[in-house]
């Protein structure tokens, strides 16, 4: 298995998660090594949350669980990719990609 490079960025990576399916971008998330290991014993996202300071399963509130089909490692092992499949929405704002706007404002999704 190669390793994730997490001292970059200390002690955290970025994650992007991407539906398994259709290819669409869902999110942007941060792992540690502890939300990476999770994830991948449980076969469900967890992150680390930079502003609580824990980890958090996607879903764990709201019944919009990523199940994970894969997990890709960029050239630099400093970044992630997730394929998910995506139970609901994955954005907050209940859409289901938290990219559904242009940068000037205009609602794609």
């Amino acid at each position: 298995m190669i390793a994730v490079d997490f001292d970059k960025g200390n002690g955290i990576v970025p994650c992007v998660v991407q539906d398994a399916e259709t290819g669409q971008v869902l999110m942007l998330a941060y792992m540690n090594e502890e939300s990476l290991q999770k994830t991948m014993k449980t076969g469900l996202a967890t992150y680390w949350s930079r502003s609580r300071q824990q980890l958090w399963t996607k879903g764990e509130t709201s019944g919009h669980y990523q199940h994970v089909r894969q997990i890709l490692i960029d050239c630099d092992a400093d970044t992630l990719l997730l394929k998910v499949e995506q139970d609901g929405a994955a954005c907050h704002t209940g859409k289901y990609s938290c990219f559904y706007r242009t940068i000037e404002g205009e609602e794609i999704l």
